[in-house]
């Protein structure tokens, strides 16, 4: 029977690319994201190459919707093995202009949204006694605090501490917990962060980005499937002796 996993936040971006590299792995594949046709989409996509999904949309903000997505997709593809927190959302200001409700925004995606599925998964997991994996999105951002994203960063550096804890509370339970901490990735948040830091520093569009990109070691800016092999691995078996850790991969961008 092959293995099952949600991947949240799975319509675009590093999600989608997750989604397919698990299904490539062999997952049957819960694909949720807020937007149901994006979701869906990345589903059929997967049945077409001849892997096992399920579209399910969720707003993991909601307790409800995400212990729902939980139901359906051992219902309708299996016990859980992994679970996969990677739905976030972004914000581009400098902390001058921050205000409670963004942040409270933020939180609430970001940190309550991965508090829900780690719940939600332990739960599940727990039901069928053969552990699991619990991998979780945090940032660069999370290691180390960037301007123009000190909210943001705010919300990673809190799932780093939700990671820490999970990952003892869960150990007993052979429930392993780590995040993944990506840097500049080329994806559809990254092209609203992008605008965001040109609107703030009045450059022309791309060009704060461009700019950043020569900070990094490596030089370029990431492509989804490269961080999907990470969160792939921290899914897998192969893992089952790491927990409670976040994963820097960033083309040596922080060193820390």
């Amino acid at each position: 029977m092959s293995p099952v996993a949600i991947v949240t936040g799975a319509g675009r971006g590093i999600g989608r690319a997750i989604a397919q590299r698990l299904a490539r792995d062999g997952f049957a594949v819960a694909v949720a994201d807020l937007d149901a046709a994006a979701g869906e989409a990345v589903a059929a996509a997967i049945a077409a190459g001849g892997g096992r999904a399920l579209a399910h949309p969720v707003d993991v903000a909601d307790a409800d919707s995400v212990r729902a997505l939980v139901a359906a997709t051992t219902e309708r593809l299996g016990p859980l093995d992994a679970m996969v927190a990677n739905a976030g959302i972004a914000h581009v200001a400098p902390l001058a202009e921050a205000t409670a409700a963004d942040l409270e925004a933020l939180f609430r995606v970001n940190v309550v949204g991965t508090l829900h599925s780690i719940q939600q998964a332990a739960a599940a997991m727990g039901e069928h006694g053969r552990g699991g994996r619990i991998v979780v999105a945090s940032s660069v951002t999370g290691r180390q605090g960037m301007p123009l994203l000190g909210l943001y960063s705010a919300t990673k550096f809190a799932i780093v501490g939700l990671v820490q804890a999970a990952a003892r509370e869960l150990a007993p339970a052979g429930i392993t917990v780590n995040a993944y901490c990506p840097g500049v990735v080329e994806t559809p948040m990254n092209d609203g962060v992008s605008a965001g830091l040109d609107a703030q520093l009045g450059v022309a569009p791309g060009v704060a980005v461009s700019e950043f990109a020569k900070t990094i070691a490596l030089g370029r800016l990431a492509q989804p499937d490269e961080i999907a092999g990470l969160a792939a691995f921290l899914a897998s078996n192969d893992a089952r002796y790491m927990t409670g850790q976040s994963i820097a991969i960033d083309g040596g961008l922080v060193f820390v």
